[in-house]
């Protein structure tokens, strides 16, 4: 029977596989003293026969009670052992599942971060390069603007300069219904009909005609200057003889009567005439007196620089 319970206490030892290493080792060791004693116990059992009073049935039964409560005292112990054991199992489970759960959260992040990165990177690299080629833009633009404002200087300036030529050129007329002024980038010669023309006539009197001649020289100096001549009228309805039909016939005849005597000049290049009758529809003062019909009544020269320079910067721009 004692061999019973030693092998019974050796089994619950072995069979205990939740047991950590060190637990398992000082059962072991436990397990191997009581084994150790029990031996000793059977040997002194084998020779009880011959020494009666020294081993007793008392003693024996002493020994297996302290063995029994040993064994009560080892199972609690184990018990004990298995209980921490699996506490700190499930408390390290947990810990090991939450901190694999935070990892793969972190490096999902942190991809989804390394992501972001990399395309505002690739957005940042886009801006600079499309900043660069802006600034590089406004660089040449800002020295197509500095041309540009250049010509538009110098054009002025000449059309300054061809104003006052004009003027000096046209001294003689000057307050004898013929005018020179500068205004828009142009310059404007108007000549009143009392100066060129008898009423109802398109032909130019001599007295016209020299001041046409006079501007012509200007123009002939001045080859880069786009020439607009507009003949004008008042409102009074054309009542000459039947070659005419209207005011605006009249004007247009005026017009191309005084491009006539320019086109005599050889230095003035013909494709920068242009001759239009403006008829009674471009007044420059009231019909209602003779004053302003007077007015009206009139020559228009239209001198305009070329802007072929200026248009194609406009165009780069």
């Amino acid at each position: 029977m004692i061999k019973n319970i030693f092998f019974g206490i050796a089994l619950v030892a072995m069979t205990t596989s939740c047991v950590s290493s060190k637990i398992y080792e000082d059962l072991k060791d436990k397990y191997a003293s009581l084994k150790s004693e029990n031996e000793d116990l059977m040997s002194q059992l084998d020779g009880a026969e011959g020494n009666a009073d020294t081993y007793t049935l008392a003693n024996l039964q002493k020994k297996l009670d302290e063995l029994n409560a040993e064994k009560s005292r080892l199972a609690m112990d184990l018990s004990a052992s298995e209980s921490n054991y699996k506490r700190l199992k499930d408390s390290y489970d947990a810990l090991e599942k939450n901190s694999s759960s935070s990892l793969t959260e972190n490096l999902e992040l942190n991809r989804n971060l390394l992501t972001q990165l990399e395309e505002k990177e690739r957005a940042l690299t886009a801006e600079a390069e499309r900043l660069k080629q802006l600034q590089s833009d406004l660089a040449a633009r800002s020295q197509r603007v500095d041309e540009l404002e250049g010509i538009i200087a110098s054009k002025d300036a000449k059309m300054k300069a061809l104003k006052n030529a004009i003027s000096a050129a046209l001294t003689n007329f000057e307050g004898n219904g013929l005018t020179v002024e500068q205004r828009d980038g142009k310059v404007y010669v108007s000549m009143e009909n009392k100066l060129l023309f008898e009423s109802g006539s398109w032909a130019v009197n001599s007295r016209g005609k020299e001041a046409v001649v006079a501007l012509g020289k200007v123009l002939a100096d001045n080859p880069e200057i786009a020439v607009l001549i507009e003949g004008h009228t008042d409102n009074v309805p054309y009542g000459g003889n039947g070659t005419l039909q209207d005011n605006w016939d009249l004007s247009a005849k005026r017009a191309t009567a005084v491009v006539t005597i320019l086109t005599q000049n050889g230095s003035i290049l013909k494709d920068n005439l242009t001759a239009a009758g403006r008829g009674e529809y471009a007044p420059i003062a009231p019909n209602n007196t003779s004053e302003g019909r007077a007015k009206n009544r009139r020559i228009e020269v239209i001198l305009t620089p070329k802007l072929d320079e200026i248009n194609k910067l406009l165009n780069e721009i």
